[in-house]
């Protein structure tokens, strides 16, 4: 019987970050994240990877810096996502500005709900928290389930803390932020990974992978806007950039042309908002076929996700 010491960590470190400093809090984390971007090879490899595609042409010393960046980006963002439960209101509002918050806004208010794709970027938790908490949004979340089964609960308590509804990803969650939708919830949906390895083909960032079916399907379905967001760390505060709806029309013979037709341009959007702060994409899996392919290489083979 294997015993879980990954959810105690995720505990203690919960615990601290709400307790120490917030300097001392993001010291210790740059010190591990800055051991993890040396030690992991398979994480750095899929780090540079990732950078490279979101930014052409980078190499050498540059490149280095980045990788360091992102690491250090990701140990921020738990420690920022840990540090929410303790923050006042006034705290929470003064540490997020936004831009194009009329497209989340306006159809929240008619009570239609509203679809908000986003990248695995920046600090999201803050700005769904700040939603439910200052706009007095309902906000839902699908989330990947993780391994082992007291880490996602623990996830998806603190998650809950906060104001945000929790759906795991798998069989049911349609049904439910579809309820979500009907309810005018506001559903945020990460976006720019194919967990299930159901989705539709795209090109991202001039390759051919596959990205989830899920948002354009639920817009079509729902009627509620589909709204490209992405969430930047700037300076000691956040930045929340909400793009305008993507059109989302039955244009096709089949509704699965459809779904595609939307993927892509949600592919588009994700990649405008990656490219504006490719060191704070925190995607550290394999996401497009050559990423496996590469892993394999090296000698860290990751399991491929079914197609179809």
């Amino acid at each position: 019987m294997s015993v879980d010491l990954v959810t105690p960590l995720y505990k203690t470190c919960a615990a601290l970050y709400r307790t120490l400093p917030r300097a001392v809090s993001e010291g210790i984390t740059e010190t591990v994240y800055a051991a993890v971007a040396e030690l992991s090879a398979d994480r750095r490899l899929l780090v540079t990877r990732h950078l490279r595609r979101a930014q052409r042409g980078l190499t050498g010393a540059p490149l280095d810096r980045a990788i360091r960046a992102t690491f250090k980006s990701y140990g921020r963002y738990w420690v920022e996502s840990f540090r929410l439960p303790k923050l006042t209101e006034a705290e929470l509002d003064f540490g997020i500005s936004w831009e194009g918050l009329e497209h989340v806004y306006a159809p929240m208010l008619a009570g239609r709900g509203a679809i908000v794709v986003m990248p695995h970027l920046g600090g999201w938790e803050w700005a769904a928290f700040w939603a439910a908490r200052i706009l007095g949004f309902e906000v839902t979340a699908v989330v990947e389930p993780v391994e082992p089964p007291e880490l996602f609960d623990f996830f998806t308590d603190f998650r809950e803390s906060l104001g945000i509804h929790v759906v795991p990803l798998g069989r049911g969650a349609g049904q439910a932020v579809l309820r979500a939708l009907r309810e005018g919830q506001m559903l945020a949906l990460l976006s720019d990974r194919d967990i299930e390895g159901t989705g539709v083909e795209v090109e991202f960032f001039g390759e051919r992978t596959t990205l989830p079916a899920g948002p354009a399907t639920l817009a079509l379905r729902s009627g509620a806007p589909l709204v490209p967001a992405a969430v930047y760390f700037r300076g000691g505060r956040h930045h929340a950039v909400v793009r305008p709806p993507v059109p989302v029309e039955r244009t096709g013979a089949r509704l699965r042309d459809d779904v595609q037709r939307i993927t892509q341009c949600v592919a588009g959007e994700l990649e405008h908002l990656i490219a504006a702060a490719p060191d704070q994409w925190h995607l550290q899996q394999p996401n497009w076929p050559s990423d496996y392919d590469a892993l394999e290489a090296i000698g860290r083979p990751y399991p491929r996700p079914p197609r179809g």
